[in-house]
């Protein structure tokens, strides 16, 4: 494998399949930093299974689904309470939305094709896909994974939804400890880039640099010296409202995606003087 991180040292802020992450960005030459931003994902057993009732009693008008992971804990839930036939026969008549390719593959096994779904993967593409849709007045249920997304549900609001959230999986701080090493590492410029594998990671990173009053170091290193990576676009929307403007990403969502393109990011570094990042809309 071409040795694109030669010299470079890269936090990997993503502690699922760190390991293998870690082994590409030898492989390429680089030194891999675990530094978790992420504790433990956990299945909120009780908001799902009032979720399931509340999905049940009032059926809503749209559906919307944004991850895969999700869409299965909703479904496993539901086939536990004995209710799973009827949130098939709910969901053929009703509207069903869906944000990125493993949700669209979760539906399709199960039989159904979403009248909305995005274009890109991103919450923004999904949003621009309800352009022939009226949502005023209409009862929207919007399954997330295990953290808010404020800005989608702002912009239910804004056409008049009425929207119910439900988010099967709760999302554990990390240990201090690794936040505390991951901000030194970043403001003190001992890395060259840091991936983030989800939105919690940054939310979480950004959280406690607020807290120890380093934020704006923290957007000015990575203004300048670290590079910001994610894992796709979704990840790479949450990075960039916390302010972080220069970001890395793959086109396909995927975590090796991710880590050729810090490669290809590494490699024109060095032999011009610019690389074309995409920052998110």
């Amino acid at each position: 494998m071409a040795q694109r991180m030669a010299g470079k040292r890269v936090a990997l802020a993503g502690p699922r399949k760190a390991d293998e992450m870690a082994l590409l960005v030898a492989k390429m030459g680089g030194e891999p930093v675990q530094r978790p931003a992420q504790g433990t994902v956990f299945l909120d057993d009780i908001e799902l299974r009032n979720a399931v009732v509340s999905w049940v009693k009032r059926p809503p008008d749209w559906n919307i689904f944004t991850t895969g992971m999700g869409l299965d804990a909703l479904f496993d839930m539901a086939e536990d309470m004995g209710v799973a036939e009827q949130i098939m026969e709910l969901l053929q008549s009703s509207n069903i939305a869906a944000r990125g390719y493993k949700t669209v593959n979760g539906l399709k096994k199960r039989g159904f094709t979403p009248a909305v779904r995005d274009e890109d993967g991103s919450l923004t593409g999904l949003m621009q896909a309800f352009a022939p849709y009226d949502l005023k007045g209409k009862e929207v249920l919007l399954q997330l994974h295990g953290d808010p997304t404020p800005r989608l549900v702002k912009w239910l609001d804004e056409q008049g939804a009425v929207t119910r959230q439900v988010l099967p999986y709760k999302h554990i701080p990390p240990e201090e400890a690794n936040l505390q090493a991951l901000l030194a590492d970043i403001v003190n410029r001992n890395v060259d880039a840091v991936t983030f594998t989800s939105g919690p990671q940054i939310r979480f990173l950004c959280q406690y640099a607020r807290e120890q009053k380093q934020m704006e170091d923290v957007l000015e290193a990575f203004r300048h010296d670290v590079i910001a990576v994610s894992v796709g676009k979704v990840t790479a929307q949450s990075i960039l409202e916390e302010g972080i403007e220069r970001i890395v990403f793959p086109v396909e969502e995927r975590m090796g995606a991710m880590m050729v393109e810090l490669g290809r990011y590494f490699e024109h570094s060095a032999s011009v003087h610019g690389y074309g990042l995409e920052v998110v809309n």
